[in-house]
């Protein structure tokens, strides 16, 4: 892993290099607030609370995550510049997990720049910051569960669209497999196992129980675990490709 460094710290510039990393967080920030102070509620609420800026995060990630995700291999794959990539003297699990957390820490950036609604909310009342960090932690695993998704979907996907779509449509059953109306499709044939896998599944479950401020070591494992074997499915899926 001694390449790591350096392939992270270029896949992390690559971002600034370009417009997308000021219109990514820029569009983030502005759906951030208005979702949070006028589809949310926030002020009428009449709580000190950050759950109507967490409660939307799951669906703003739907569709901002695979924008930043489709580019990680797909872009690679395009340009042809994957082969050289691969020559380098840098292993497969240091070129998957190099782009990954370059990608997952540009995220992270773009979510501290949130810290005004906590600057607000604390100037408004007195909330428990120990839930708000919660919900951050929380909503970076999310975007790192996304990200991992997306990583494998641009790999195995040349055209960056069809990577967006693709890792859209795969975060969605992701996040509604916990759901009365997915669940009640399963009830009339599927044993209760089966059922209870099914929304075990669900991103919205553990996000939700996180974000409220409640850290269970299962909702951790589970998106540490959830990450991993997507990254592992990049690797393979890369090794596939170049064996093509």
């Amino acid at each position: 892993m001694r390449q790591l460094p350096v392939l992270f710290k270029r896949e992390l510039a690559s971002y600034f290099a370009t417009p997308l990393a000021y219109v990514f967080t820029v569009i983030f920030l502005v759906l951030s607030g208005v979702f949070t102070f006028y589809l949310g509620d926030f002020y009428e609420s009449g709580q000190a609370s950050l759950s109507p800026f967490f409660n939307f995060h799951p669906w703003l990630y739907l569709f901002l995550i695979p924008a930043l995700a489709m580019r990680l291999w797909a872009e690679e794959r395009k340009s042809g510049t994957i082969e050289l990539l691969m020559t380098l003297p840098i292993s497969r699990s240091e070129a998957v997990l190099g782009k990954f957390l370059a990608a997952w820490v540009f995220a992270g950036l773009a979510l501290a720049l949130t810290f005004p609604m906590v600057l607000t909310v604390n100037y408004l009342g007195e909330p428990d910051n120990g839930a708000i960090l919660t919900g951050y932690i929380g909503s970076w695993l999310l975007a790192g569960a996304y990200l991992a998704i997306g990583s494998c979907v641009s790999a195995l996907a040349k055209n960056q669209v069809i990577a967006f779509i693709l890792t859209a449509s795969a975060c969605f059953l992701f996040m509604v497999s916990g759901m009365p109306l997915v669940l009640d499709a399963f009830s009339s044939w599927a044993p209760q196992w089966l059922l209870d896998t099914v929304a075990s599944l669900s991103f919205l479950i553990r996000f939700d129980a996180i974000s409220k401020g409640v850290i269970d070591l299962r909702d951790l494992l589970y998106f540490i675990t959830f990450i991993a074997a997507w990254l592992a499915a990049t690797a393979i899926v890369i090794d596939l490709k170049k064996a093509d």
